[in-house]
């Protein structure tokens, strides 16, 4: 990156966090988009300064969208949306539909990010399970307390239990099991 950068934002998608970079050289119109270090856009010679550009990020092709306005004179802001709303509008309404959990297996760095989707009508539910991007096979099961998803990393047992807190406000509690120890959820 060179002295044009002026953004730089982490955004936690299931595939994992990506950065993302903006440069804009505002005498030479001059725009580039890096993620995860790599030039994913460049424009050179652009007359207009102010405008939007719009990419993919992460494995699902997540919809990202850099505003540049004109704040006063020669000077810009840039803001980032994702899925079309600001980038903590996002990341608020993410962290009421997902839940993550960072470990190491056998020397392997896992991410694993549970993903639950409500909707109406109930039956269109969804609750998608990524570690390191991959979406997991998963079968689940009733039990006498909530329900439990099982897959497998590697050659572990796995499972997620969900169960009512008893709350409205709290919702479910999603807990992750590895080979029966449990794992501390991250905040993201």
């Amino acid at each position: 990156m060179s002295n044009d950068l002026v953004g730089v934002w982490e955004v936690a998608l299931s595939d994992g966090v990506h950065r993302i970079e903006f440069e804009h050289g505002t005498t030479t119109g001059k725009r580039v988009i890096c993620i995860d270090g790599k030039e994913i856009l460049r424009r050179d010679w652009m007359f207009k300064l102010v405008g939007k550009e719009t990419f993919c990020v992460g494995g699902s092709d997540t919809k990202a969208t850099i505003n540049i306005d004109a704040v006063s004179g020669f000077a810009y802001e840039y803001t980032l949306e994702i899925n079309g709303k600001s980038l903590k509008k996002y990341m608020e309404n993410r962290s009421k539909v997902t839940s993550t959990w960072v470990l190491n297996l056998d020397g392997t760095d896992c991410r694993v990010v549970l993903v639950s989707l409500i909707s109406l009508p109930p039956e269109k539910d969804t609750m998608d399970i990524w570690c390191n991007g991959q979406k997991m096979e998963t079968a689940g099961e009733f039990v006498e307390d909530g329900t439990e998803t099982h897959f497998t990393l590697g050659n572990h047992d796995c499972c997620i239990k969900a169960v009512s807190s008893g709350k409205r406000r709290d919702g479910i509690i999603h807990t992750l099991l590895v080979d029966t120890t449990e794992i501390p959820e991250c905040m993201e």
